[in-house]
């Protein structure tokens, strides 16, 4: 009698079921306590206030954050390069300024809509990207100034005066609905998706990953690192003007008002996500899930009748876990061991410029500087190149 040595399909699947759930578990190692604290947060609040999971509740949960959700998505790209925008609130602003003055001038609305979107990501892009990618000052010193210097020329060009706008497109697209889903929640699930496809699936995202991983190293690998600087600001603003799109279609005006708060608010969802102030780590899914537990907290503390007040004390206190969290992770992954390629094991020190090395506990879709400079670095050689050990970094 023949024994088999060939698993049959029902010994495999439970194999197979348990590797996927093992991976699926290893890449939520950036967001796992973040996933720990929502799941704490809806069950606190399911539990406290049973109008809390109703589907009216959660929808309307999620639209307002809207504007914080474009806002987010658009900075992650610039916290994985390494950066910080401050300015995207003004931007923001901005953007619904020159939206309504357009619609009030006789603009079709989506022409408008299309020019309010670009103004966003050339204003951001000239100003932030030339200034910190092409002069390498100071990103919390240019954002800053640059918040400071939009808020005053908003004013500045609107007299201090608001603009009504009563359009249908910008309403339906603010507070319309295709069936049960409001029209800005498809909206932010497609931008979202669009822009998680550029991160992960694009030259342009692994070349962000290495940028913030190591901008000498990721230079020498050939990538123009001046010129992916400038384009995730303009990507920040494209996303900060749908954002101001957003509000105003809302409130039905715009206003030269500018939320201050709002860059720190995406900072914290953004951190909350797993990025880190030092780059080269993070992404889009944890952004996305970021931004939720923020809406969740803010539902659930208004429904909770707690003052307005205490819930800006709140948020500003996640923002501090965050940063904090954020602290914490870089000395774990400055110093954790890991094993290079021959099986030895060194202490992770970071590269030379004294960033953090983001090579251990990775989460999906995070690029390790490593990896994707050398990729990087391996696209830009010919066949000819292919097999020396130097490479020529391109031209600024």
């Amino acid at each position: 009698m023949t024994t088999s040595l060939i698993d049959p399909p029902t010994a495999r699947e439970p194999r197979a079921s348990r590797s996927l759930l093992k991976a699926a578990w290893h890449s939520t190692a950036n967001i796992r306590i973040l996933l720990i604290m929502t799941v704490l947060l809806v069950l606190i609040f399911g539990i406290t206030q049973p109008i809390f999971l109703t589907p009216v509740n959660l929808i309307n949960a999620m639209s307002a954050v809207a504007v914080l959700w474009f806002v987010s998505i658009g900075a992650t790209f610039v916290v994985i390069s390494g950066g910080i925008d401050l300015s995207s609130g003004a931007v923001a602003a901005a953007s619904g300024v020159l939206l309504a003055q357009l619609v009030i001038a006789g603009v079709p609305s989506i022409v408008a809509i299309i020019l309010a979107i670009l103004f966003g990501a050339l204003l951001a892009g000239i100003t932030n990207g030339l200034l910190i990618g092409y002069l390498q000052l100071n990103v919390f010193v240019v954002t800053l100034a640059t918040m400071t210097s939009i808020t005053g020329a908003i004013s500045l060009w609107t007299g201090t005066q608001s603009y009504y706008v009563s359009d249908p497109i910008l309403s339906w697209i603010a507070v319309g609905s295709l069936g049960p889903i409001p029209v800005v929640i498809a909206f932010m699930v497609i931008v979202w998706l669009v822009l998680l496809v550029l991160q992960r699936r694009s030259y342009f995202g692994r070349a962000v990953y290495a940028v913030g991983g190591g901008p000498l190293a990721a230079r020498l690998s050939g990538i123009r690192t001046t010129r992916v600087t400038a384009l995730v600001y303009a990507v920040a603003g494209a996303t900060a003007a749908m954002g101001g799109l957003v509000a105003v279609g809302r409130i039905g005006a715009a206003t030269p008002i500018v939320d201050n708060t709002l860059p720190l608010q995406a900072i914290a969802a953004i951190l909350l996500g797993g990025s880190t102030l030092a780059g080269g780590a993070g992404g889009l899914g944890g952004t996305a899930l970021g931004v939720v537990f923020i809406g969740l907290l803010q539902n659930g503390l208004s429904i909770s009748g707690v003052p307005s007040f205490w819930q800006q004390v709140l948020t500003g206190v996640v923002l501090v876990i965050a940063v904090l969290g954020d602290r914490l992770k870089g000395r774990r992954l400055r110093w954790r061991p890991r094993r290079e390629r021959g099986g030895s094991v060194r202490a992770s020190g970071g590269d030379p410029e004294g960033q953090p090395d983001h090579a251990g506990g990775q989460g999906a879709g995070d690029q390790p500087e490593s990896a994707a400079a050398s990729r990087l670095s391996t696209a830009h050689k010919s066949p000819e190149q292919s097999g020396r050990e130097t490479h020529v970094a391109a031209p600024l």
